[in-house]
């Protein structure tokens, strides 16, 4: 089948994880365009101590493509990486990888029924289908804090660690303890002098129970795959069952809330200590933290947990609103990333002229997070309200994956210049999905990466994987408005007639 051209931006599991897809169902005129010099998205970028994945490892990979030799419950940054690199080379797709090319703009041309998609040198590059698989975590978040240009030591985000700071005998400043601060803090604790971790609120956390997978268990996985996937199954079974959390139901909440609480007194024994790091929003409102050595950590004696405000950078440390100075020779920030603008910087333009970040001035929204109106022919990976609170990212992109995949074989066989989702649909989709929302868990808390400060939720999933998958799990072409290749070849003969 030789169908349409596609370009694809991003060469972390969402792009591969499509073109893998894309290569298997006979589409072959596949390019993927990567900003940096080697692929992997978000675990080449995140290179922190300790850094790793917080979905169990069996779960942290393509179910066409298991990896059943993991070297522990919970894979860290470097195994994830060799494993998406060992898919492409399996996969051939390194001969479809353009790198050291960013994206900075993609037009549609509906008389063509292309998109031109310019890139950050100049270049123009066309195809039919354009699939953005850049994620949700890829433009790391920065404070304004008054003072930062004053500070004379090093500076830096978390996911753009510096490996040439050494941090042995020096003291550091953590700003920000959400998921990658749990990580790294335990890893950096003992080699420095002082370590002062600044906390703006409280996080929920449950144990992680990690553990290193014995020879004997990769044995047994080895010789009998089925065990493995079953194995797979039952955990992502386990993680589903947790969803009502987010609903708000009170048996799930209750039996998750006491086990936080019960981890939390049984790690930490400074009632002060304990009441500080308890959250004062409910279960689920803000993301679950995981961790088994984060609490341990904060009770070295070198290290400090800070919960007034910071009130300005000095030359030398930082000031906060009690009046307080903290020594500091380096700045960690552990701020998360900008979640909520998705393709930014990109600028896409799509039908009469009308850009993305126009449409979305109210918050990004699209048909199951993969399609906008307006849009025509480019789909999402990760897009708006997709994100999880409770199971794996890579089960949602394999169902989104798979729904593309169909889309561009109705544009193939049906000889289709494009197919537009309609406007009504994705009104009533996204107007069906904030009202499920409003009635959840993450409405409850102030702001959070899953929203704008607006309160509208953008990133988050409203249901379970399960009734994802159902949703997607075959396309509704009826929900989409077909421009027929012929009917564009009669129209463009009576205008010239």
């Amino acid at each position: 089948m030789a169908g349409p051209r596609i370009i694809i931006i991003g060469s972390g599991f969402g792009g591969l994880g499509m073109a893998i897809r894309l290569k298997q169902a006979g589409f072959g005129s596949i390019t993927i365009l990567e900003k940096a010099a080697r692929l992997g998205g978000t675990w080449r970028e995140n290179t922190y101590p300790g850094a790793a994945c917080d979905s169990p490892s069996f779960l942290y990979c393509y179910s066409f493509a298991p990896k059943i030799d993991w070297s522990r419950k919970w894979a860290e940054q470097p195994e994830i990486l060799a494993y998406i690199e060992q898919c492409a080379r399996k996969y051939d797709l390194l001969s479809h990888i353009r790198f050291n090319t960013e994206v900075t703009g993609a037009r549609f041309d509906e008389s063509a029924g292309v998109w031109r998609v310019r890139t950050s040198a100049g270049d123009t590059l066309e195809a039919e289908v354009l699939v953005s698989a850049t994620g949700q975590l890829n433009r790391p978040s920065l404070p304004t804090i008054p003072g930062l240009e004053r500070f004379r030591g090093r500076q830096f985000h978390s996911a753009l660690w510096e490996h040439d700071v050494d941090l042995a005998g020096r003291d550091v400043a953590v700003i920000g303890n959400a998921a990658s601060a749990v990580q790294f803090v335990p890893q950096i604790a003992p080699r420095v002098r002082r370590l002062a971790v600044f906390q703006r609120s409280a996080n929920w956390m449950v144990p992680k129970n990690d553990r290193l997978y014995g020879e004997r268990e990769k044995r047994l996985y080895r010789r009998l795959p089925l065990l493995a996937r079953l194995y797979r199954w039952w955990i992502w079974s386990q993680y589903e069952v947790r969803f009502p959390v987010f609903r708000q139901g009170k048996l799930m909440t209750f039996l998750g809330t006491t086990a936080a609480r019960r981890g939390l007194e049984q790690q930490v024994a400074d009632p002060e200590l304990r009441r500080v790091l308890t959250p004062d929003y409910p279960l689920g409102a803000k993301r679950i933290l995981i961790s088994d050595d984060y609490y341990p950590a904060l009770q070295r004696e070198n290290v400090a947990l800070i919960t007034s405000p910071i009130d300005e950078v000095t030359a030398d440390g930082i000031r906060t609103r009690d009046g307080r100075h903290v020594p500091a020779d380096v700045i960690i920030f552990a701020t998360g990333f900008q979640t909520t603008t998705f393709l930014a910087p990109m600028r896409i333009e799509g039908r009469d002229g009308r850009f993305l970040e126009d449409v979305w001035r109210d918050g990004a929204e699209a048909y199951l997070g993969l399609a906008v109106a307006g849009f025509p022919n480019f789909f999402m990976l990760y897009g708006p309200n997709t994100n999880l609170g409770h199971n794996s990212i890579i089960f949602m992109l394999e169902c989104q994956v798979n729904y593309v995949v169909q889309c561009v074989r109705a544009l193939a066989e049906r000889d289709l210049t494009s197919m537009d989702v309609r406007p009504e649909v994705v009104r009533a989709y996204n107007a069906e999905l904030q009202s499920i929302l409003r009635r959840s868990v993450w409405a409850k808390t102030d702001h959070s990466w899953y929203k704008r400060a607006d309160g509208r939720i953008t990133n988050n999933w409203s249901g379970t994987t399960f009734a994802y998958w159902w949703r997607t799990r075959r396309p509704a072409l009826d929900h989409y408005r077909m421009t027929r290749r012929e009917d564009v070849r009669v129209a463009a003969v009576s205008k010239v007639a």
